[in-house]
């Protein structure tokens, strides 16, 4: 009688979360995001979980349970649900956006989205799931109990512990409580904040802040936050409310949850007319508009980018324009976002951001919240989640203060099968996972010696070497044309005659030794043109371009 929990992403990294929970026969999976690609993953688009164990073992799977709405967590569900053909159960608004975002690529069967309501247990098999109420930057988000004859595992999803919540929903420590008297097995907790002390502040201190700025500003005021932040969105809503200002939403993932949240009833127009049309923005004196947007993370495409550099085709900033990015830079971030906020300044406008102000507030709990909800459960083991090693390890260090044993709080990976009996905790057997690259209409077609080609070009370029030889019935022996060199991103050919020169004599020699040979073949030939022009171009430039010969017949 045994249970496994697999974590096949979110662990040892910040993005695309999936749990695994197998119990017996019966595989419970929670969640299924996405990670953002970093500058070294050249050319992709998304980064999703491998799922080849989830594959392999399809038929046990009762169904996907989603958390929320956040990309990082529903982000990879268009090109995993189409592989599994399994249930997905969340709440309303979380399965708006899931419904949503995967008619992107196709749809989904209307018969496997189930609505679920938090604390009706649902049977998934031998596994008996029950979601419980969390605050987070978005409505109805909800973590999860899982229970099994082995014992009850409590996953907190991202939370943290907001006593004001926007929309009124707290969460529910209560449960927590309850289940902790009961007994909990294991606790998995989310450990994006594990490193910061005190507690996160609430939501509503965003919207105090966001009413003064607005009352502050002159002309018109573009805000950027996270697309799904609909928290956020609505305090920006009522406070333009206040100040007689109209919206307009601009950014195409913004605008589908604005309108999925609205249909679902979680976001709330305080005037029918108070959303308008991008188009139609020339129409209203500047004073009297605010225009929601994506691209807080400095996104090459992104509306509020596209803005910045003068090429928006329906959004000018001016002079006495207010932009508010509301929202903090994943780590990684921080140069684009930059180079956005000085094109800003370039224009004229007033910028604000978090460190002038406090228009954002993180949606993950810090060091307190963290000790409330471990003492509330009381678990026998701690399994940091949500995380990189970093926030594992500080999550670690707040079980040691509340009296655990390092072996009772185990540092995960992708792949890491966590084993749970009544009594004890042991790590198994790994499993297949990691990332799985999304490049166009490509998924998983490009793997690391792409990306290290990649990484070669866009670091030194190439150079094609072309050749073209005689063909008869014996050996090719006669030179017709060439060597020819042709460089792209490597040098300025027209101000480099000198190397280019010293390139064809190099590739001549090579060319005319193998030719002397009685007998040689064509890949010796390319090799060898290889690793000779290769070693040219670093002697005299200290640079290695990516060689690549052409050899033809004629």
């Amino acid at each position: 009688m045994k249970l496994n929990i697999i974590p096949l992403g979110g662990t040892g990294e910040i993005g695309k979360n999936l749990l695994v929970f197998e119990y017996e026969d019966s595989i419970v999976v929670i969640d299924g995001g996405v990670k953002f690609p970093d500058d070294e993953l050249l050319g992709i688009d998304l980064v999703i979980p491998d799922i080849t164990y989830l594959e392999k073992n399809r038929e046990k799977i009762k169904g996907i349970f989603v958390t929320h709405g956040h990309e990082d967590h529903i982000g990879g569900l268009p090109f995993i649900l189409p592989k599994l053909q399994v249930p997905v159960y969340a709440t309303r608004l979380t399965l708006g956006l899931v419904r949503a975002k995967v008619q992107e690529r196709g749809g989904y069967p209307d018969s496997l989205y189930r609505v679920l309501e938090p604390g009706r247990p649902i049977k998934a098999g031998d596994i008996e799931v029950e979601a419980f109420r969390v605050t987070h930057s978005i409505p109805d988000a909800v973590g999860y109990s899982i229970l099994t004859p082995v014992g009850r595992v409590v996953y907190t999803g991202d939370f943290k512990v907001d006593y004001t919540p926007i929309d009124g929903q707290e969460m529910d420590l209560g449960k927590l409580a309850a289940w902790g008297r009961e007994g909990v097995l294991a606790l998995l907790c989310d450990s994006t904040n594990a490193e910061r002390p005190g507690m996160t502040m609430s939501e509503r201190v965003v919207g105090k802040t966001l009413r003064e700025w607005f009352q502050r500003a002159e002309g018109k005021i573009i805000m950027a936050t996270f697309a799904s932040n609909v928290h956020r969105i609505q305090q920006a809503i009522d406070a333009a409310a206040e100040l007689k200002r109209k919206v307009s939403v601009v950014g195409r993932s913004m605008e589908q949850v604005v309108r999925t949240a609205q249909e679902e009833g979680y976001l709330h127009l305080p005037e029918e007319d108070m959303l308008v049309d991008i188009s139609d923005i020339q129409e209203l004196s500047p004073s009297r508009l605010l225009i929601l947007t994506t691209g807080s993370q400095g996104e090459p495409f992104a509306a509020l980018t596209r803005m910045a550099t003068g090429n928006h085709r329906q959004v000018q900033v001016v002079p006495g324009d207010m932009v508010i990015i509301s929202a903090t830079p994943v780590p990684g971030n921080e140069k684009l976002i930059g180079r956005t906020i000085n094109h800003l300044y370039q224009i004229g406008a007033e910028v604000v951001t978090k460190e002038l102000g406090q228009v954002h507030v993180s949606g993950h709990a810090c060091q307190e919240e963290i000790k409330l909800v471990i003492r509330l459960t009381q678990p026998k083991f701690l399994i940091p989640h949500h995380g990189e090693v970093r926030h594992q390890v500080a999550i670690r260090k707040i079980g040691q203060l509340l009296g655990y044993e390092e072996a009772q709080i185990p540092i995960t990976q992708l792949g890491t099968r966590v084993v749970l009996t009544p009594d004890k905790m042991e790590i198994g057997e790994r499993v297949e996972a990691g990332s799985v690259y999304v490049d166009g209409l490509g998924i998983g077609d490009v793997g690391q010696i792409v990306l290290r080609d990649r990484q070669q070009l866009a670091k030194d370029g190439v150079v094609v070497v072309v050749v073209v030889l005689t063909k008869g019935k014996g050996v090719p022996n006669t030179i017709v044309s060439g060597p020819d060199i042709i460089s792209r991103g490597f040098t300025f050919m027209k101000e480099a005659n000198d190397l280019i020169d010293g390139a064809k004599s190099a590739a001549m020699t090579v060319i005319e030794n193998q030719l002397r040979q009685e007998s040689w073949e064509w890949g010796v030939l390319k090799g060898a043109l290889h690793i000779s022009l290769s070693n040219y171009f670093w002697d005299k430039t200290r640079r290695r371009p990516m060689i690549l010969p052409v050899l033809l017949q004629v």
